[in-house]
């Protein structure tokens, strides 16, 4: 693989990292205030991905590249679709994680995608350790997504 196919596919991921940021944050302040726990986990995985996009931009540097800078057009419209959707709802933490998965979904798909490609030994170690986190992320949602629908019945 090129050099500028490496640097294309890890700035593809600094978008969907700080696509990731900004909806847990987003996420974070759509979850409704008695969920202290759940705004607490939120953020702290837009804290994860602040750090994924630092450390992938460090590889594009060292490439001899340009980190790339904000998030996807299709983030922006998830985002702001999960404001609709929680402003209907009230603020539910059930749409909010609902929202939030599904932005994961989207994270795992282009870990996935990248996976795929043929990246240097040292980079794919570090593409991979973050798709682990991606994972866990969305576990750990789909979890209260699953506890939130249980507490609403």
């Amino acid at each position: 693989m090129q050099n500028d196919d490496v640097i294309e596919t890890l700035n593809d991921l600094i978008h969907i990292c700080n696509d990731g940021a900004e909806g847990f944050t987003a996420c974070a302040e759509n979850a409704k205030i008695s969920s202290a726990n759940l705004k607490n986990i939120f953020y702290e995985r837009a804290r994860e991905c602040g750090q994924a996009t630092s450390a992938l931009s460090a590889l594009v540097a060292e490439l001899g590249g340009t980190p790339t800078s904000g998030g996807t057009i299709a983030g922006s419209l998830h985002r702001g679709w999960l404001n609709v959707k929680t402003a209907i709802a009230g603020k539910n933490d059930r749409a909010v994680l609902e929202e939030c998965e599904r932005g994961e979904d989207v994270a795992k798909a282009a870990y996935q995608r990248a996976l795929t490609r043929t990246l240097p030994d040292s980079i794919r170690s570090v593409v991979e350790h973050q798709y682990q986190g991606v994972l866990k992320n969305h576990a750990l949602i789909k979890k209260l997504r699953d506890e939130a629908i249980v507490a609403q019945s």
